[in-house]
């Protein structure tokens, strides 16, 4: 191994899901095999309408652009106006991405952040914010009202509602004063709202929505994906929507490094956002698997707080989450531990509600 091999990595922490290994090998041993609640994959069927979309655009010998067809980018403008209630969304304001995980880690790096700058992320949050922090350079900051934080040095400020892994949904008066205090110090805004069709408690309201920015894309953008929502988190489907000079940088430097969303997988984006009856029906099969799956948490001890929107309940016992864990793998059912997400999740565990109606069953009848 050369001397560079390894510096970027030992930025890093150690990737959390290795840690849960021997409990899947526990729970894999119950009788009738694992229920796995610990990440959130969408397991149900791509929708038909989509499918076809893709084969359709099948014959793609040639190289798709880093801006995406006009197609794609009419019905990107489309969709953030008619579910967001943006205003004015041009093409410039509209971005395709390779599914949103690449776009949160290489982020910072992309906007040209380093040394001396900050990145800040929830105190409860995917981890990968601060991954993308730790792989520029930068200092991630992990914060409980970013607000209280000292702006000096922040570059990026990212929210994330409705959140990963809590639920908890901002109300748009607490958006608008965020993005208000933001634009005082000049901080760009990236809200993470990957979960925003999936309001169960709450309605989830959108950092592009009027309300929140005043009408105008100035230091804030939207991330959204199709992963979710339209059970396509295999094709990476993905993209950013907001600040036009901003989306305008990452298209350029995007450019250059190929970051191209495959012209299959763009056409199938045009025919999922077209189409509002399979979220619909998908938010359909969520809603009864997080009612049954609550109802036998809660009969069996837990306590469920937020988890007022996504796909997972935030739940907990009083005690420290590991031991949560080894409890449920005994039972054969195996979720995440909450500190995972940071140390403020000691105490709780993520279950998420991406498992068959069958093996939800099964772990509602162990839980019993």
């Amino acid at each position: 191994m050369s001397a560079a091999s390894p510096r970027v990595s030992s930025r890093l922490p150690v990737f959390p899901w290795d840690r849960l290994e021997p409990y899947k090998a526990t729970a894999a041993a119950h009788p009738d095999g694992i229920v796995d609640l610990s990440i959130g994959t969408p397991v149900d069927p791509v929708p038909e309408l989509i499918r076809r979309a893709l084969a359709g655009a099948a014959d793609s010998p040639g190289y798709p652009t880093v801006w995406g067809t006009p197609e794609l980018r009419d019905a990107l403008t489309g969709w953030v106006e008619r579910r967001l209630g943006a205003r004015g969304v041009t093409h410039r304001n509209v971005l395709p991405v390779v599914g949103s995980k690449e776009l949160v880690a290489w982020l910072p790096t992309q906007l040209g952040l380093g040394a001396g700058d900050r990145v800040a992320f929830p105190r409860l949050a995917y981890p990968t914010y601060e991954v993308g922090a730790r792989l520029c350079g930068a200092e991630p900051v992990p914060y409980t009202d970013p607000t209280e934080l000292d702006p000096a040095g922040l570059k990026l400020l990212w929210l994330n509602s409705p959140s990963n892994p809590t639920g908890e949904v901002l109300p748009a008066a607490e958006l608008a004063r965020i993005v208000a205090w933001a634009r005082a110090h000049d901080v760009l805004v990236f809200s993470d709202e990957c979960y925003l069709e999936l309001g169960w408690e709450a309605e989830p309201v959108s950092v592009l929505h009027p309300d929140v920015c005043g009408g105008t894309h100035e230091g804030v953008v939207a991330v959204h994906s199709l992963s979710k929502r339209s059970n396509l988190a295999g094709y990476r489907a993905a993209f950013l929507a907001g600040d036009a000079d901003v989306l305008g940088e990452l298209l350029a430097v995007r450019k250059h490094g190929g970051m191209m969303t495959p012209a299959p997988v763009q056409a199938a984006t045009v025919a999922a956002l077209g189409d509002d009856t399979h979220v619909r029906e998908q938010r359909e099969r969520y809603a009864a698997r997080r009612t049954a799956l609550r109802t036998a948490l809660e009969a069996h001890g837990f306590r469920i707080d937020h988890s007022e929107a996504s796909l997972y309940l935030w739940s907990t016992r009083d005690e420290p989450c590991w031991d949560t864990v080894a409890h449920l793998a005994g039972l054969g059912i195996l979720v995440a531990p909450g500190d995972f997400y940071g140390e403020a999740g000691a105490r709780h565990v993520r279950v998420a509600l991406t498992a068959t109606d069958e093996r939800v069953e099964a772990a509602v009848k162990r839980l019993a």
